[in-house]
């Protein structure tokens, strides 16, 4: 079987940021995911899954409420390995493209103080699993170390 591209990225070298994953083209739309690397693989601890939970809740709404991308927003959760979030978006992007975009996501999620949205029986499978004080944290984190200072090794994967 053939390694899916994903796995062939150097995930020793590969640091917090913003990644153009992959581009996939359907009925003459360009679909963009990106890879929002919070933290760094196998050299930091990951994300307990009660922050992550809390952040794609939070971030989904967000998006999903931008007047510019609502429209645009195919997909926004977790990574499996815990150490970011896949954003999937109808358009050609590149990386820098969507910079502030994730700024104010990560600020709305860091200074997020009311009720989580969804965070009920009713409206989620596991509504117990929620942290938003870690959530607040790690958001303000991405930002002030990352968000706030890219550079090329941030926006484009390792070779």
């Amino acid at each position: 079987m053939d390694k899916i591209d994903s796995f062939k990225v150097d995930h020793l070298n590969l640091l917090p940021g913003i990644y153009v994953s992959r581009k996939d083209f359907i009925n003459g739309s360009c679909l963009t995911t990106f890879d929002i690397r919070i933290t760094r693989p196998n050299f930091e601890p990951v994300m307990n899954t009660a922050e992550i939970h809390t952040i794609e809740h939070l971030g989904a709404t967000f998006l999903r409420n931008n007047n510019e991308y609502k429209n645009k927003v195919i997909y926004f959760g977790p990574m499996g390995c815990r150490t970011g979030f896949y954003l999937i978006l109808v358009g050609d992007y590149k990386s820098k493209d969507i910079v502030e975009l994730l700024k104010d996501m990560f600020d709305f999620i860091a200074n997020y103080k009311d009720e989580i949205p969804g965070a009920t029986a009713k409206d989620c499978g596991n509504y117990l699993d929620m942290n938003l004080p870690m959530a607040r944290y790690i958001s303000k984190k991405f930002i002030d170390d990352i968000l706030n200072n890219l550079n090329e090794k941030n926006l484009n994967y390792p070779e």
